[in-house]
């Protein structure tokens, strides 16, 4: 399985952007799917943001389409999010995943690694 590591979250006024890193440490990164998911508190873990294997490919939730863009490096073996634009119910923990799968999966059971979360507090 491949290890995870968010970073970059914080405290931001609305407008702000951020953006979101996730380091993976196996060698095999570009054979996963990667996706970001947010959980605000009291809800369930929602769908974000996906990028295929190739990095051709991406898919988002419709509430950040147009905000937030994903990419990945393959030589740093590590995944982005750039949160622009952000709003308030943006805030809550945002959580790196890998699918190792085809495609832009968006479904949490989708996912078989997940890394520790990062907090985003959107607020003025």
């Amino acid at each position: 399985q491949v290890h995870l590591v968010e970073s970059g979250g914080g405290m931001v006024q609305p407008g702000a952007s951020l953006r979101l890193s996730c380091a993976a440490s196996e060698r095999t990164f570009s054979s996963y799917a990667m996706g970001w998911f947010h959980q605000a508190p009291g809800k369930a873990r929602e769908f974000v943001a996906t990028i295929s294997r190739s990095g051709l490919t991406t898919s988002y939730a419709r509430s950040v389409q147009g905000r937030f863009i994903i990419s990945r490096d393959s030589v740093k073996n590590t995944v982005y999010l750039q949160m622009n634009n952000l709003k308030p119910e943006d805030t809550g923990v945002y959580y790196c995943a890998a699918a190792n799968t085809d495609g832009t999966p968006i479904d949490v059971a989708e996912f078989d690694c997940w890394g520790q979360g990062t907090q985003v507090t959107v607020s003025s």
